[in-house]
């Protein structure tokens, strides 16, 4: 099933200079590995197009089911060099819950806040 990362991960994040740095950790072990092969720094930099306009580093964190991500030319130059406060690095850490997933059906239970399916005959 396709879902949003919302109901896989929470973020944290944190900003120094033009730098947003954003770790996603896993709501249960059992999704991680699927946030480890399918958000990568590629991806994670696709979904900011426009918006990160430096490297991304990814770093793995696997004993807390986390991925850390360090976004260079994130910030329009920096907060308080910007005018554009929805670059502050809370607001890239809160967009990317927006980014989608491939979760197997059978970790329909491991997610958060995700509707449950349909029952078939259900009228």
């Amino acid at each position: 099933m396709r879902v949003k990362l919302q109901h896989v991960a929470h973020t944290r994040s944190g900003d120094k200079g033009n730098t947003s740095n954003i770790s996603v950790i896993a709501y249960d072990e059992a999704l991680y590995p699927f946030l480890e092969e399918q958000l990568t720094a590629e991806r994670f930099h696709r979904h900011y197009a426009g918006t990160v306009h430096g490297p991304v580093l990814r770093y793995e964190v696997d004993g807390l089911a986390a991925l850390n991500f360090v976004a260079h030319g994130a910030l329009g130059g920096g907060v308080s060099r910007s005018l554009c406060l929805d670059n502050y690095g809370k607001s890239l850490s809160a967009a990317i819950l927006g980014f989608e997933l491939d979760i197997p059906d059978e970790l329909h239970g491991r997610l958060r806040n995700f509707p449950l399916p349909e029952s078939p005959g259900r009228g």
